[in-house]
């Protein structure tokens, strides 16, 4: 039974390469990518990723990519023009994390909210005019200085008083 089904597909294949479908197929005449390559068990989702032009990102679990977006947080604000708008980022974020934390799946990895007021200070460091220098002499007068007490322990008054 195998040799008849085997005897129907040579023929059917036969028949449709002397009709010239297998003339002008996309890729004729070119390499086969990835051969003479070990082989890949994970191929067609890195091929999938490279075809769609998707980044790599999306293979992590939902903790791990919290976690990634939280690392680059200052860089998503860096160029925002105003302050709401970078607490709006956060704040999605932050609802996402939440949305998480609330329902957690995948592997347990610590992930806990970003400090809106901490990425606002960063984001308002950054973007603050330069200060206008003063000159060093100016500079020394403004500090100063406290003066330096002496510093005595308590223990050895109370050796003596024995």
């Amino acid at each position: 039974m195998t040799e008849a089904w085997e005897a129907a597909v040579e023929a059917q294949i036969r028949g449709a390469a002397q009709r010239g479908e297998f003339d002008n197929l996309p890729g004729m005449g070119k390499p086969i990518p990835g051969r003479g390559m070990p082989y890949d068990e994970s191929w067609w989702i890195k091929s999938f990723l490279e075809r769609e032009a998707l980044p790599s990102d999306l293979l992590l679990p939902t903790p791990l990519q919290l976690r990634r977006r939280i690392e680059q947080i200052p860089d998503e604000v860096r160029d925002l023009p105003t302050e709401q708008s970078v607490r709006d980022v956060v704040g999605q974020l932050n609802a996402q994390i939440v949305a998480w934390l609330r329902n957690p799946d995948g592997p347990r990895v610590v992930v806990r909210p970003v400090n809106a007021d901490e990425v606002v200070r960063r984001w308002r460091a950054e973007h603050a005019p330069p200060s206008v220098s003063t000159p060093p002499t100016e500079r020394a007068a403004a500090v100063v200085v406290p003066p330096r007490r002496s510093r005595r322990t308590w223990w050895p008054w109370r050796r003596r008083s024995r």
